[in-house]
């Protein structure tokens, strides 16, 4: 019932309003932009559109053969200076490794000086935990060739094992207990 209601008021009086429509003025064309009228004209061969930018200037021709540019990569310029000094090449032998299959790594034998592998990182930080006067980070960094400031940072920012148990709000709700 609805929907004829609605269809009588759309339909109602609609041939009136579409001539109404189509006997209005129709709009003006908006004006073309005047470079797109030179173009339009330039392509039929017009003077005025070879402009300087279009010859040949015979003296900045001379100029731009005589520029000679030569370009090297900087990653390539600091890997050749390492290489030349013999600091990149520079290996330990391992400290620590873990015993039985190393968790699908290729077994090492040494790493580059400056460098750890995770078992030796985990060796030196729980050793930094469990003896911190004796195991220093000046300690640490002579044992593994490292970095002091580098050695610093890895043992105040990077923290493996840290469980935190937050004890429940309530006394009857199960908690696990530490053995």
């Amino acid at each position: 019932m609805g929907a004829r209601v609605a269809r009588m008021f759309r339909n109602f009086n609609l041939e009136n309003r579409v001539h109404r429509e189509l006997s209005k003025e129709k709009p003006r064309l908006a004006p073309r932009h005047v470079g797109s009228a030179l173009s339009a004209a330039g392509s039929s061969g017009d003077v005025e559109t070879e402009g300087p930018a279009n010859k040949k200037n015979d003296p900045l021709l001379n100029l731009l053969k005589s520029v000679y540019v030569e370009s090297t990569d900087p990653a390539a310029a600091e890997t050749s200076q390492h290489e030349t000094t013999g600091k990149g090449s520079e290996r330990r032998a391992l400290k620590f490794s873990l015993p039985g299959d190393s968790y699908g790594l290729v077994d090492l034998t040494d790493v580059p000086t400056g460098k750890l592998t995770i078992a030796e990182a985990l060796k030196a930080m729980s050793s930094h935990q469990r003896q911190p006067q004796t195991m220093t980070a000046e300690k640490i960094a002579q044992d593994y060739s490292l970095d002091i400031k580098d050695t610093k940072a890895l043992l105040e920012f990077f923290i493996p094992f840290q469980v935190q148990i937050i004890p429940p709000k309530t006394e009857n709700a199960k908690q696990i207990k530490a053995s």
